[in-house]
């Protein structure tokens, strides 16, 4: 395939963007070579700006659950943007987005609105904070949370340590009020709340961690998450901004709950609720949400928060998420997820396949990934073969090891088939090595 424009654009974009791109992971960094700048997306189609069509297993990181320019979604954008961009006000299409997400999540009686899932993130931990009264958050080594300070952080050595800045430009005074833990090991979560637990505000925790690619919780790993942080007075913190209203109409809470020892205090969210734009919440319970600015002491704002367009976007892909969209979801991805295992299987090429609702990942590696050490064992030099044989043959896969694929509604017969033609000739890619 042509990539003459996209590389054109690169040196472009280089010149006056960090590294060429606005977000790390579209660098191909991790499996090398040009990225392909997109002019446009239709259904489960991607095209580029050398004409190129991809199928997408991208879906805009998990927001184009009903494919790329929806009619519906698209007319309400355009209905929302007639009437003005923003006002600085409150808007109805804001009350109308929140009143949908409480409908659909049982324990959030509450949400406030914001810009992205980073925002969600860093403002449940300030909330967590001010109604705890206590500084320290657990967070588990592999789930991502945002670009937020506190939680660029990596474990040090042991099982339970105060971690030290993953970042450049984080202080160690941020992540130091930041404990690290393995992903799925309760009793770790229980030895540091026996030392710590009057120090701990909250333990946050993806609801299905999909940013070290899908490592779905172990059974019983989030019920015992509830009860420890329940028996010493901290709250925790569900982020489903990658699985909220995704692995189906209640997110991974739909799936996995409701637990006999409550529910999370707080959630995220982001990417499907705003079907591409960006916007997301946190809510939870009344009693929680009560200390939130102008209501509580715990100030939070946002100028674009609730943002008309957006608001409008996040309730069109909403409403549109019905039971059959959710039963196509998941017949398209167990095809490309069984078609994936197979062509590996042919090849002799050592993998495994795990899921959250329709989110999957394959790991190139044998047995269940249980946390992020696992995850890292992986052969992503034999991704990095299979991921450009994908591109080359038109299927645009995430560009790293470390990722969730995701399926929309739009990814039909014919574009399912052609990821299959595809897969042979990069399995074999992937066992060969260079």
């Amino acid at each position: 395939m042509n990539s003459g424009a996209s590389e054109a654009l690169l040196a472009r974009a280089s010149a006056v963007i960090p590294g060429g791109v606005n977000s790390p992971v579209r660098a191909f960094r991790a499996v090398g070579g040009t990225p392909r700048f997109m002019a446009s997306g239709k259904g489960a189609w991607l095209t580029d700006v050398d004409g190129n069509r991809y199928v997408d297993l991208i879906c805009s990181w998990g927001p184009m659950i009903l494919g790329h320019a929806h009619p519906d979604v698209l007319q309400a954008v355009n209905d929302a943007a007639a009437q003005g961009f923003s006002f600085g006000t409150p808007s109805q299409n804001e009350v109308a987005l929140a009143e949908e997400i409480v409908a659909r999540i049982e324990p959030v009686d509450q949400v406030r609105l914001v810009n992205s899932g980073t925002e969600a993130t860093m403002s449940a931990i300030r909330l967590a904070r001010g109604f705890t009264q206590r500084d320290v958050i657990v967070k588990f080594a592999g789930c991502y949370h945002g670009h937020v300070d506190a939680l660029l952080a990596s474990a040090g050595s042991g099982v339970a340590t105060f971690a030290l800045p993953d970042s450049a430009g984080v202080p160690r005074s941020s992540a130091g009020e930041t404990i690290v833990l393995p992903y799925n090991d309760l009793a770790a979560v229980e030895a540091v709340f026996a030392e710590r637990g009057q120090q701990i505000a909250a333990v946050i925790t993806e609801a299905a961690p999909g940013n070290m690619g899908v490592v779905p919780p172990a059974a019983g790993f989030t019920e015992g998450l509830r009860r420890v942080t329940r028996d010493h007075g901290a709250l925790l913190i569900s982020d489903e901004v990658m699985t909220g209203f995704r692995c189906s109409r209640s997110g991974f809470y739909g799936l996995e709950g409701p637990y006999a020892a409550g529910p999370a205090d707080l959630f995220t969210f982001g990417k499907v609720m705003g079907g591409g734009f960006p916007t997301a919440a946190f809510g939870g319970s009344r009693e929680v949400m009560a200390l939130l600015a102008p209501a509580g002491p715990v100030y939070q704002a946002g100028t674009l928060s609730g943002n008309p367009v957006a608001s409008a976007a996040g309730l069109a892909t909403l409403r549109g998420c019905t039971d059959e969209v959710y039963a196509r979801l998941d017949a398209a991805a167990r095809a490309i997820a069984d078609g994936v295992s197979e062509a590996l299987t042919a090849a002799s090429v050592p993998h495994t396949v795990q899921w959250a609702g329709s989110m999957f990942s394959i790991f190139f590696r044998e047995g269940p990934v249980r946390d992020y050490d696992d995850a890292k064992t992986q052969d992503v030099d034999a991704f990095r073969r299979f991921f450009h044989a994908m591109l080359e043959r038109g299927v645009h896969l995430p560009p790293s090891s470390f990722e969730a694929w995701f399926v929309s509604a739009a990814h039909d017969d014919d574009a399912v088939s052609h990821v299959l033609a595809a897969l042979p000739a990069a399995a074999r890619a992937a066992a060969t090595p260079d």
